[in-house]
């Protein structure tokens, strides 16, 4: 595959070409030539869109897609494209599939059933066996099949034994351990945030102890093991507070936030419509601005979707009995696009994850391999169902304005535009 990108705006904080606008040359999957302005020669494919701008590669660190199991909300191929149209050449799949991701065989399913795809797909793997927070899954087993992380996705790890023993376990073989911050003994029945305005609509909480008290718990567990632990998705302002502090102290712990956390308080929840409720819960507005401080200073690492689709059966009933959960893959970059400046963003989408879960790095630099994102950073627009393409519509950010739109991405020597 040979392609021409023209007039392209570089933004790569590392590159020789930072905010430059270059021509780029891609021969067979390679970067050949950056120049002022290249001649496109023939058999050559050429790119040439308003406003182009682009980037290494993105990764989301949290995306569910459901297969196996679950392939009448997502199966793998389909939501490797809707991957690849909203901007990302990566992604780490969690295991919520059933049966879920605990063994060896699980994982190189996920690997095979990808590998020909534009996007790379990095599994997640079960930390425990049938996600029963019981019993250690096969860490090892599974980290050489090709797990990048460990842990039960949206699911908190009770006993605070088996955290320490995969903490300590883990350091055998550098592997990452996650762990959902939430303390199922505070919230028993509740679903959304706790607050003036969900008591006054009379709607069963969750608390913000309930995520606090869980990352208090992991963090004294990390400082007395040592290893490596990734906070997934906090949502409180307090969990700021927990996570700069423990960085401060020299622990090795890293968190990621939900795009809706960031942009959408329980404000939202007026309307009682189940597209609203998303586990952690979406906050207050005081929870958001901390949030927004802790990306500014570096607390928080990196900004996921956390791409759920759920189906139709599952998701449009009361608030109640609807299951969890959002896609965010389409509007991620559009959302935080709107209240961080670009490069800040970017970086939340490659530099960080990607060192965090090991990943190789990328670079725009003549030799490198393509592993590139086509965007448009200043386009302004409504998200609509046009611009859904999951199988599954529970969107949260359905009918809000957005900021910036993916073209597409150049990745593993292909390229896939919308």
């Amino acid at each position: 595959m040979n392609t021409l990108l023209k007039s392209a705006k570089i933004i790569d904080k590392n590159s020789s070409f930072h905010n430059q606008i270059k021509d780029i040359l891609i021969e067979n999957g390679v970067i050949t030539k950056i120049a002022n302005k290249i001649t496109k020669q023939a058999k050559c494919k050429e790119v040439n869109l308003e406003n182009l701008h682009i980037s290494k590669g993105w990764f989301d660190t949290s995306v569910s897609l459901g297969e196996p199991g679950f392939e009448e909300r997502e199966n793998i191929e389909n939501g490797l494209l809707v991957a690849a149209k909203s901007g990302f050449t990566a992604i780490a799949l969690n295991p919520n599939t059933y049966p879920v991701i605990d063994n060896k065989s699980a994982v190189e399913f996920l690997i095979q059933k990808s590998s020909s795809s534009i996007v790379n797909l990095y599994p997640i793997a079960n930390l425990s066996q049938k996600a029963e927070g019981k019993e250690l899954a096969e860490m090892f087993d599974m980290k050489n099949s090709g797990a990048i992380a460990f842990g039960d996705y949206n699911k908190p790890i009770t006993n605070a034994n088996l955290m320490k023993i995969a903490l300590l376990y883990a350091q055998n073989f550098n592997a990452l351990i996650l762990s959902f911050p939430q303390d199922n003994s505070i919230i028993v029945t509740g679903f959304v945030n706790e607050s003036e305005n969900t008591t006054r609509l009379g709607l069963k909480s969750i608390p913000n102890l309930s995520e606090e008290l869980q990352i208090s718990r992991d963090l004294f567990l990390l400082e007395y093991t040592g290893g490596k632990l990734h906070i997934p998705t906090i949502s409180t302002s307090k969990s700021v507070k927990l996570i700069r502090e423990a960085k401060k102290k020299g622990l090795d712990v890293t968190c990621s936030v939900a795009a809706h956390n960031i942009i959408l308080t329980d404000i939202e929840l007026n309307t009682f419509d189940s597209r609203f409720k998303v586990s952690p819960p979406l906050r207050s507005i005081n929870d958001t601005k901390a949030i927004i401080k802790g990306l500014h200073d570096g607390t928080i690492d990196m900004i996921t979707s956390d791409h759920n689709p759920i189906d139709i059966e599952n998701k449009k009933l009361e608030l109640e009995n609807s299951l969890f959960g959002t896609i965010g893959l389409e509007s991620l970059f559009g959302s935080i696009n709107t209240v961080l400046d670009l490069e800040q963003t970017i970086n939340c989408l490659t530099e960080n994850p990607r060192k965090r879960f090991c990943l190789e790095p990328t670079k725009i630099e003549k030799g490198e391999k393509a592993d590139l994102t086509l965007f448009n950073p200043e386009i302004s627009y409504t998200f609509s169902e046009e611009n859904i393409y999951s199988k599954s519509k529970n969107a949260i950010f359905l009918n809000k304005k957005l900021k910036g739109m993916a073209y597409g991405v150049i990745a593993n020597n292909k390229i896939i535009l919308k």
